[in-house]
């Protein structure tokens, strides 16, 4: 039976719901945002044709508000709902409430969700299937003498990974004893502060893999279809940053073989919709399944630029009830994505929230561009740090290569730092060139050092009008009043707005004076006050765009002054801790 969607709501934010805004607009339905107040005026907000505030700027308070935005779609008289990817993508109890309030959820089953959702589950299922996972525990792991049972088996290097989430939030890699209890509490905070839930599993980790994953959609009746591979395998902290279709390397029976164990791992759990088998492949050419990923990719847009498919375009008809009808598929040319993230390459990809002052984007032949910053964005600390995905297609690899050289120079992003500068370190390297490369190779073999500190321009003198947009909720729903003003007078004269300074500098290891390098929000302390520490050793971890960074001691000494605790939020050089 097929249902129309004629008002979606959106429940997601960024580049993401920019993306699904979109294409619902040229499918005729009408389009639903929701905001935390931090993100009123956000480009996805002006986009949709109406526009709710769902709470406060933390995500647990706004885009994981599950109540808030189920009030919302039934005020906006919604028919459905796209998730997107991240917040409540993947919760199964989300998507049965969705389905309870008779809306249509834009995404698999929830059973389905709850099989392949939950990474454990998933392993089980997909073991069922006849599709070989990684050797590790099966189960949620409770403390330290479960994982050194694993340890004592398959010896070191294992991962411990969060059960509920992926995009490397809640994973820890340990390489010995000493880093395990460490390991083990940190990839539970994680877990529980991005997903809501702090179990965790443990698995061999593989040494120098390649990370593949396979693009599946299947519909209400029973159609299912193979869209082409991924390869991922140029990241940092376990995050994608590059990602590619086809793969190179892969043999066609390599590609035989993933299609179908990505399409049973599919069917052995009931699975609808859109969705990604990822697989990890050894030295060996060997894969095994690694999980899935129950909702659209990030990297979703390569498959897209090769097939000529629109993913969220069938996602929306397969909810909507219809078959699928996509012809002979035939894959063309060669796709490469770059994800623009606010991190200082230089200083180990640390996140970089803060405003954008100048925003230029490339254009041109096979250059795609999804983002959702404007000049005056700022990127805030509360959410993912993805500020766009540069998206190139190429007759082939080494012509798609030249051309992402060409948009990636044309790119010009000032006010806060990028990955930019290490897309041009691997577009140019003999390994990536070659496809020898895995997915530790980007942290192994390039190291970028920065010619000249980042500066922000400076701004134009200002007209003395200026044309001004108020924001007005009534009854929660967003309106825009646009008008004409002076700017205003403070001790005499006009305020002048001015780019934000970014404190690149570092204190001298003389001083022993440890500051924030990021605003962000204390998690763990390590020390106390009078205790003597080494430099080097770790004095909190800060959180920041839901990555955890450790702060360390620049010297060695006496903790003289500690002037935070757990819970604290700090500014970007604020005081942390005195070593004399």
């Amino acid at each position: 039976m097929t249902r129309n969607i004629e008002r979606l709501l959106i429940a997601n934010r960024g580049e993401i719901a920019v993306r699904i805004i979109r294409t619902a607009k040229d499918m005729g339905i009408h389009t639903i945002a929701v905001y935390s107040e931090l993100d009123r005026d956000a480009l996805h907000v002006c986009l949709a044709d109406e526009a709710w505030n769902i709470g406060p700027a933390p995500a647990a308070e706004s885009y994981l508000n599950q109540e808030a935005i189920l009030r919302v779609a039934h005020e906006a008289r919604a028919d459905a709902i796209h998730p997107g990817y991240g917040f409540l993508s993947e919760n199964a109890g989300f998507a049965r409430k969705v389905e309870e309030a008779g809306l249509i959820w834009v995404g698999p089953p929830p059973e389905a969700i709850e099989k392949m959702g939950d990474k454990i589950t998933s392993r089980r299922t997909a073991a069922e299937a006849g599709v070989a996972a990684v050797p590790g525990i099966t189960d949620p792991v409770s403390g330290i003498e479960e994982i050194e049972a694993l340890v004592a088996e398959y010896g070191y290097p294992i991962a411990i990974k969060a059960a509920h989430g992926g995009g490397g939030k809640g994973l820890r890699v340990v390489r010995s004893d000493d880093e395990l209890e460490a390991a083990f509490e940190g990839a539970k905070r994680e877990a529980d502060a991005y997903f809501g839930n702090p179990e965790v599993y443990v698995e061999k980790y593989l040494e120098q893999p390649r990370h593949i994953e396979a693009q599946i959609l299947f519909d209400r009746h029973g159609n299912g279809v193979f869209l082409g591979e991924r390869d991922c395998s140029v990241q940092r902290r376990h995050q994608k940053l590059i990602e590619e279709t086809p793969s190179p390397g892969l043999t066609q029976q390599q590609r035989d073989a993933l299609a179908e164990a990505a399409l049973a791992a599919a069917r052995s759990c009931g699975y609808v919709n859109a969705g990604t088998v990822e697989f990890l492949f050894d030295k060996e050419g060997n894969f095994y399944f690694l999980e899935m990923n129950t909702r659209l990719q990030v990297e979703h847009t390569v498959t897209e630029m090769v097939t000529g498919i629109d993913l969220v375009e069938w996602q929306l008809r397969i909810a909507a009830g219809e078959p699928l009808d996509l012809g002979d598929i035939q894959p063309r040319g060669h796709a490469l994505e770059f994800r623009i993230n606010a991190e200082n390459p230089f200083e180990n990809f640390m996140p970089t929230p803060g405003q954008v002052v100048e925003w230029r984007e490339p254009g041109g032949p096979g250059i795609r561009l999804d983002s959702w910053i404007t000049p005056q964005t700022r990127v805030s600390q509360f959410y993912d740090n993805l500020m766009a995905k540069l998206v190139v297609w190429g007759a082939d690899r080494d012509r798609a290569i030249a051309r992402a050289k060409r948009a990636l120079s044309e790119f010009v992003v000032r006010g806060v730092y990028t990955t930019i500068p290490a897309h041009f370190a691997v577009l140019s390297h003999p390994d990536f060139l070659t496809a020898n490369h895995h997915t530790r190779w980007l942290e192994e073999s390039i190291e970028l050092v920065e010619e000249a500190p980042m500066a922000p321009p400076s701004l134009p003198e200002e007209e003395a009008l200026q044309q001004r947009t108020m924001t007005v909720e009534i009854g929660g729903r967003r309106f825009s009043v646009t008008f004409w003003a002076p700017e205003p007078e403070v001790s005499g004269g006009p305020v002048r707005r001015r780019p934000p300074k970014l404190d690149t500098s570092q204190p001298a290891e003389s001083d022993g004076v440890i500051t924030a390098p990021m605003q962000g929000t204390i998690v763990k302390v390590h020390v106390r006050a009078g205790d003597t520490v080494e430099a080097g050793d770790p004095i909190c971890v800060l959180e920041a765009m839901k990555m955890e960074n450790e702060v360390k001691s620049p010297v060695s000494g006496a903790v003289v002054d500690l002037r935070v605790e757990p819970g604290d939020t700090v500014a970007n050089g604020a005081v942390i801790a005195i070593v004399r």
